[in-house]
């Protein structure tokens, strides 16, 4: 099972220090990817519409409050890495004109040999549609699909045409093309979500999900690919595992992916039995600064090889 993990975009890292120097030791160490998340604003206002969830209070995360743009950051850490893959978990393509993210997408993967993961969402935020999408809110699920048609255009070779209800591309050359054919991981749980990945995505990107959940899941989205005609086998799984503290709680009745690292590599044992392809860590949760996140990052990817995963 391969390992990736977020690099640091909240407050409590410099910008500059910990993107360059978290990609750099993330690749140093030996992690398979590098991750970013997507967050256009941080509202004042957070209550009714405006709040994150209908769980707990539905207050905006802190570390929403100043997030920088995600592939400007992956760019940045494009520039000081050769190896690992560059990922986002997730991109709000409905937030972006098509064409114009189609484009930096494949620019980023041209310019980094062919190591662009587009993990993509359709998003929960009455704030960043208004503020910024193209199409509003109740149509978010066509503008993804939207988006992929474009991308699906754009990324093959010249003479690139398109037409729909709003977007004419003329015959016309487009480049740069991306290095190779960019995977596209849909996140999300909905039964159209999964309709969507089946049809016509390279993976699932779920986010603290149990690993039989998984397994279910995976089992239904292969059979449904099957049904589209696609290979299932070509259907991987990328799973975000958000960890919010690294103390040892009693294994009795303890939640998943809680606990001491030991713990939590237990949880990750089992997502690599129910047939998770990559783990991404949220390390930059747990740390205060690049040295100690690299220390993290390094003791995790010790134990999880110690661990034969």
């Amino acid at each position: 099972m391969k390992l990736g993990m977020f690099l640091p975009q909240g407050q409590t890292f410099g910008t500059r220090e910990g993107i360059l120097d978290g990609a750099l030791a993330a690749e140093q160490i030996g992690y398979d990817s590098v991750w970013f998340f997507e967050r256009m604003l941080y509202p004042e206002d957070q209550t009714g519409a405006h709040r994150v969830t209908d769980y707990g209070d539905g207050t905006w995360p802190a570390y929403y409050r100043s997030v920088p743009e995600p592939l400007v950051a992956l760019s940045m850490a494009a520039a000081v890495t050769t190896r690992v893959r560059l990922g986002t978990a997730v991109l709000i393509a409905p937030l972006h004109m098509p064409l114009r993210l189609a484009k930096s997408l494949a620019t980023l993967d041209a310019a980094s040999g062919g190591r662009v993961i587009a993990g993509l969402g359709t998003g929960w935020s009455v704030d960043e549609y208004a503020a910024t999408a193209p199409r509003p809110m109740r149509e978010r699920g066509a503008a993804l699909e939207e988006f992929l048609d474009i991308a699906e255009a754009v990324w093959r070779p010249d003479p690139v045409s398109f037409k729909n209800e709003r977007y004419h591309i003329f015959p016309a050359e487009i480049g740069p093309k991306p290095a190779r054919p960019i995977p596209v991981l849909l996140g999300g749980r909905s039964q159209k979500t999964l309709d969507r990945i089946a049809r016509r995505a390279a993976g699932w990107l779920p986010s603290m999900t149990p690993p039989d959940q998984i397994r279910a899941s995976m089992t239904k989205l292969r059979e449904k690919a099957e049904e589209y005609g696609r290979d299932p086998a070509g259907l991987s799984c990328t799973t975000v595992v958000a960890l919010i503290s690294l103390a040892e709680v009693p294994e009795r009745g303890r939640r998943l992916y809680t606990g001491s690292i030991p713990q939590v590599i237990q949880d990750l044992a089992a997502l690599a039995e129910a047939g998770v392809d990559e783990v991404i860590l949220t390390l930059p949760f747990l740390a205060g600064s690049v040295p100690e996140l690299a220390d993290l990052a390094a003791t995790f990817r010790q134990q999880i090889l110690e661990a034969g995963i």
